[in-house]
């Protein structure tokens, strides 16, 4: 019975925190993360510079004519066509945003509240598919709409997610059968 005592009887105080040593290590690790982030932000910029040869976007037209298929949702990036991981930040292809597209007749139109609005003339059309990622963006099979564009001597994919995903399909089939309608004029009249 003896030790129970003994060990009851020491007296023993609560530990003193150290607020320096606690302090220095946050101080610490803020100053890691700013470094990180900064990194990060120079990396983006010298993607940009590096891309710097591709040629301004076209702006959207005044008059686009009568819109075949619209759409509203979100716009995830660019890539180089085929490297889904190869992001095209010049011009601000980069950044993320809400979308409305409208095809028609002339092309699409890729209206970004907040971020640069280009045009991709029908001509440039060259595809699009359903897939599942894009440069930091990966969902479901078929979640996202890849459209495909030749800019300048770059051929770009473009991905978007809409609202209602059912309507990916139809955009689909619609660039298609554009893309295939100018090759096939372009054909004719290269061929007279």
């Amino acid at each position: 019975m003896t030790p129970l005592i003994n060990l009851a009887a020491e007296p023993k105080s609560a530990e003193v925190t150290d607020w320096a040593a606690r302090l220095g290590w946050v101080a610490g690790l803020l100053i890691f993360i700013g470094f990180v982030y900064w990194l990060m932000r120079q990396g983006w910029k010298w993607r940009g510079t590096l891309q710097s040869g591709l040629p301004e976007l076209p702006a959207v037209p005044d008059t686009l004519g009568e819109a075949k298929l619209e759409l509203s949702g979100r716009y995830h990036g660019s890539t180089t066509a085929g490297q889904w991981l190869d992001r095209i930040v010049a011009h601000g292809l980069g950044t993320r945003s809400r979308v409305e597209l409208t095809l028609t007749d002339q092309g699409l139109a890729v209206v970004r509240p907040g971020a640069n609005d280009f045009f991709i003339p029908a001509e440039a059309l060259r595809e699009a598919r359903l897939d599942k990622g894009i440069a930091g963006k990966v969902l479901t099979e078929g979640g996202l709409l890849i459209v495909t564009w030749a800019h300048g001597e770059t051929l770009i994919d473009s991905g978007f997610r809409s609202d209602h995903a059912a309507e990916h399909a139809a955009w689909v089939e619609a660039v298609n059968s554009m893309n295939s309608t100018n090759h096939a004029s372009t054909t004719e009249g290269t061929a007279r």
